[in-house]
């Protein structure tokens, strides 16, 4: 069994890395980085020591690192886990931020996803089978002031994944949106959360394993999670 794991060196795409390679899983990691790719696939490697480990440094942003990375995971055969975790925040309004900032977010959070996904498709098509994972988040449910390009960009993500879901029913296929809210990663930085106020990494990936172990016949569509006190403005 094979998975596909992009923005997989820390937080959330490392965590998922670990839980899949624990449960039999070889990996085929991607991020921008390859020195914490590799401190990442070391990690992996002591807890899990017969599996394979395979890393890949690439900036998502570009369409030609993505097809590089794509190419590669292809010389592997069909994935039977993809999950699109690339991605970045920047805070902002789309009525003044910075020019450009748009794009830059959108190359990331959405196109990467995009143009991975359909480079990947034809193997899974071809054997019929599959699971797909978009990270989208509560930012893709309603907006928020501040949220600016990101949002939109985890918009885009919600309308790939609706279209694909349904485009890919007949090929055994399976696509599901993941709809985080506030978890602890490094992006929150020194945040104290010793009041369990927003959740933990584990939640996120507990909840991911557990929909992609379900029976052919069966798909969970969306994954929606937030703290339990409700989302942080």
């Amino acid at each position: 069994m094979l998975a596909v794991i992009t923005g997989a060196s820390r937080g959330m795409g490392n965590a998922m890395a670990l839980k899949f390679a624990k449960a039999g899983y070889d990996l085929l990691l991607c991020s921008r980085t390859m020195a914490t790719l590799e401190t990442t696939r070391q990690s992996i490697l002591a807890q899990a020591p017969e599996r394979q480990v395979h890393i890949f440094a690439a900036d998502l942003t570009q369409k030609e690192e993505v097809q590089k990375f794509a190419d590669y995971c292809n010389s592997f055969g069909a994935a039977d886990i993809l999950i699109n975790n690339a991605g970045t925040y920047t805070p902002g309004n789309c009525i003044d931020e910075p020019d450009g900032a748009m794009e830059k977010i959108m190359d990331l959070n959405f196109y990467s996803a995009y143009h991975l996904t359909r480079m990947l498709l034809p193997k899974m098509m071809e054997r019929k089978s599959g699971h797909i994972f978009n990270m989208c988040s509560i930012a893709s449910l309603r907006a928020y002031r501040g949220g600016g390009s990101y949002g939109v960009s985890k918009y885009a993500m919600l309308g790939f994944t609706k279209n694909i879901r349904l485009e890919l029913t007949n090929f055994g296929i399976k696509v599901t949106a993941v709809f985080p809210g506030a978890v602890l990663t490094d992006s929150w930085g020194d945040f104290d959360n010793s009041q369990n106020r927003i959740m933990v990494v584990d939640d996120i990936v507990d909840m991911i394993f557990a929909a992609s172990q379900l029976s052919p016949q069966a798909v969970v569509e969306d994954i929606i999670i937030r703290p339990q006190l409700g989302d942080l403005d």
